[in-house]
């Protein structure tokens, strides 16, 4: 009876100091005010900033070869072929860029590798600053496109690793909103400086970020793989603010870590297992539809397309293009997290495939001396339709959705695949770019248009919807 008794007053305690324990808790919950949640949210913001100082790099990385062209080739006397080859060797950098940078990643952590990518492009960009000849240009615009490479996986990781899951989607977007801001930035500078001063200015993102990456945390993420705790600890909790119950995400993502700690580090060929290969041909896929539009050759020689289609300079077309990109994109980041991603890619697929088939139909009626009046209006209009539908979906979504969709014990090989078959499109189409505007204008644009029909097909079959899941969520539902 005593015994019962006793039972039932330590029941009783108990209760009691669980009451007392939660108390304060959803006190604090009911009064944090909209100081504390922005507290909350302030190392966040910080850090994304600092992380897409990297895809600004990248945009200006990218944006160089447009307006650069004509000055390059009269200053350093190269032919049509050394020009496609300096404008495509930054993918081939790219390339190999992706093979390391999940490796380099999963090795020196999310900081360590914008650093070491932040590195790469400033000797690039000093190369091509002090070239007088062919070889150093593509030595350094090579260093360049290895330095983007690793940006290109690490500064979405990196973003998704750190971000609430209701803010993921629009954050990791500013990844692509600072890829186009900085190449309209190079688009823009590139029709009033020289290339040489562009080439010196288009360093500025990578010091940024080297000096930005001395106040923000790793990846939480990150860090519980290495099973540093107390580092761990640190970090979440500087990225959810000092009011911040990280409790219940702490528990989440240890209890991920764990799990996957009993699985063998991953290779290559452990992606084409079957509980992975769901994840790898969605990523696989989308970066492929990605290339296949035509993005970076339309992209990189945007000011030739312009004057070949009939304007007496391309610089009014590529201001028109650097100017639409930014507030589309804006667009997309604000819709991301509210319409989803499976939506805005079908609307953004769309749009490119109108776009390249209003260009082609504009070459198409140069070519036959028809309607020579609409050609300059059709082939221009639809460059700038494809460029702002790009913009809304195809341009953010792949590597947002490649960021959120596999397992962390496995990024590292899978991002090392993803990128580098992004970057194979990128150097084919870039490329081959010149070669078949020279073969068929009006037929290189109808198969960039027919290749973004093909992209809705695939969205539609095989796309999941990401929209507010948790990384731990979408690997639920990807296994289910």
């Amino acid at each position: 009876m005593g015994i019962t008794k006793n039972r039932d007053i330590e029941k009783a305690d108990n209760k009691s100091v669980v009451k007392d324990l939660e108390k304060p808790l959803i006190d604090d919950k009911k009064n944090v005010g909209e100081k504390d949640h922005k507290e909350s949210l302030s190392m966040v913001l910080f850090s994304t900033a600092v992380a897409v100082c990297g895809s600004l790099e990248f945009g200006m990385c990218v944006g160089f070869s447009a307006p650069a062209q004509s000055a390059i080739c009269n200053d350093l006397n190269l032919s049509v072929a050394q020009f496609s080859l300096f404008g495509s060797i930054i993918t081939i950098g790219a390339m190999i860029g992706s093979v390391t940078s999940g490796r380099i990643a999963d090795s020196i952590g999310r900081k360590g590798s914008m650093a070491l990518g932040s590195v790469f492009c400033i000797a690039g960009w000093l190369a091509v600053y002090y070239a007088m000849g062919s070889v150093l240009l593509d030595t350094g615009r090579f260093f360049t496109g290895y330095g983007i490479g690793i940006y290109t996986y690490v500064v979405p990781i990196y973003i998704a690793e750190i971000a609430p899951k209701e803010l993921r989607g629009g954050l990791t977007t500013l990844n692509q909103l600072m890829i186009v801001t900085g190449s309209s930035i190079s688009f823009l500078l590139g029709t009033v400086v020289t290339w040489r001063t562009l080439g010196l200015t288009s360093l500025t993102p990578s010091v940024l970020l080297i000096a930005g990456l001395m106040f923000i945390p790793e990846s939480p993420r990150w860090l519980a793989k290495e099973g540093r705790d107390l580092e761990f600890d640190d970090s979440l909790g500087k990225l959810r603010g000092p009011k911040a119950n990280i409790t219940a995400e702490a528990a989440e993502i240890k209890e991920t870590i764990l799990a996957l700690q009993s699985l063998p580090k991953a290779r290559v060929l452990d992606l084409f297992d079957p509980k992975y290969i769901k994840p790898v041909i969605i990523s696989v896929g989308l970066m492929i539809c990605q290339q296949d539009g035509g993005i970076n050759g339309i992209g990189f020689y945007a000011s030739e397309t312009f004057q070949f289609a009939g304007l007496k300079s391309g610089k009014a077309g590529t201001i028109a293009y650097a100017l639409i990109q930014i507030p589309i994109t804006i667009v997309g980041v604000i819709l991301m997290d509210k319409a989803g991603r499976r939506i805005l890619l079908l609307i953004s697929a769309s749009g490119c495939s109108l776009g390249c088939f209003l260009t082609g139909t504009g070459f198409f009626f140069k070519s036959q001396a028809i309607f020579s009046e609409w050609v300059a209006f059709l082939a221009v209009s639809g460059v700038l339709v494809f460029i702002a539908s790009f913009s809304v979906g195809m341009g953010a979504i792949p590597w947002l959705i490649m960021s959120e969709i596999f397992p962390l014990h496995i990024k590292g090989a899978a991002g090392s695949l993803v990128c580098i078959v992004n970057w194979l499109g990128a150097w084919v189409v870039s490329y081959s770019f010149n070669f078949l505007i020279n073969w068929s204008p009006e037929g290189t644009f109808w198969l960039f248009s027919g290749f973004s029909l093909l992209t809705i097909v695939f969205v539609v079959k095989l796309v999941p919807e990401t929209k507010g899941k948790s990384l731990e969520e979408i690997q639920a539902t990807l296994n289910s």
